[in-house]
């Protein structure tokens, strides 16, 4: 008995940590998908105005609608959108009714055409006000003379289209842009890794017991 009782002891006490740490990330998953919920309704919610008073972490994913002419020239975002494959994320200047200017994601166009249609006439924008994260340590850097960019660099992209700091994402332009597609902003690319976590964590647990459960019935037939 002596020489099972510490593995077995040992076993149990790793089991246990192992399973409360996977009961950790399902209350961790419940947690995310309380927060995901949040941010839908909150891209979903009731259009307003374009604020006067920026507050990137107050305004994440706030929807806005706006009236204004879309400029000609355009900024090209290397993407990769499901099912049709890499494109261009198209970013034009937009100058709205009052007479302000911001950033406009008009949507995606495939890779081999680069191009963004002329908007001459007057259009109303239903968007959402976003401050992307598109940049990570692999990202590569923009390459501007060739209008070829890795990610939405807001700062720099006001600059070279003479905008407010501002960027608005479609999700319905009226009337539509001609060959673009709107790629509205979702939470489905927020990462929710946690239910993976879980399921890591209590597979060990079953692994920890079963190599447990062998290292004690070897032992005994050693007695």
């Amino acid at each position: 008995m002596k020489r099972i009782l510490a593995p077995l002891l040992f076993g149990l006490i790793g089991a246990a940590i192992l399973v409360a740490l996977g009961t950790w990330q399902m209350q961790r998953l419940d947690w995310k998908r309380g927060i995901l919920a949040e941010i839908d309704d909150r891209i979903a919610g009731t259009p307003a105005p374009l604020p006067r008073m920026i507050s990137p972490s107050d305004q994440k994913y706030m929807p806005v609608t706006l009236t204004g002419t879309i400029e000609d020239k355009a900024l090209f975002v290397l993407v990769s959108a499901k099912v049709v494959g890499a494109g261009w994320r198209v970013i034009s200047a937009m100058t709205t009714a009052d007479g302000r200017r911001v950033l406009l994601d008009r949507g995606f166009v495939p890779v081999a055409d680069k191009s963004a249609p002329p908007r001459p006439d007057p259009v109303t924008v239903l968007g959402n006000l976003h401050w992307p994260d598109d940049r990570n340590a692999s990202t590569p850097d923009n390459d501007e003379a060739k209008n070829t960019w890795f990610a939405r660099d807001i700062a720099r992209m006001a600059e070279v289209l003479d905008t407010e700091p501002l960027l608005v994402i479609a999700r319905d332009i009226t009337p539509p842009d001609p060959g673009l597609t709107v790629l509205p902003v979702d939470s489905a690319g927020i990462p929710n890794d946690h239910l993976q976590y879980a399921i890591t964590w209590y597979s060990l647990a079953v692994v920890w017991l079963l190599m447990t459960g062998a290292l004690i019935w070897r032992r005994s037939k050693e007695d």
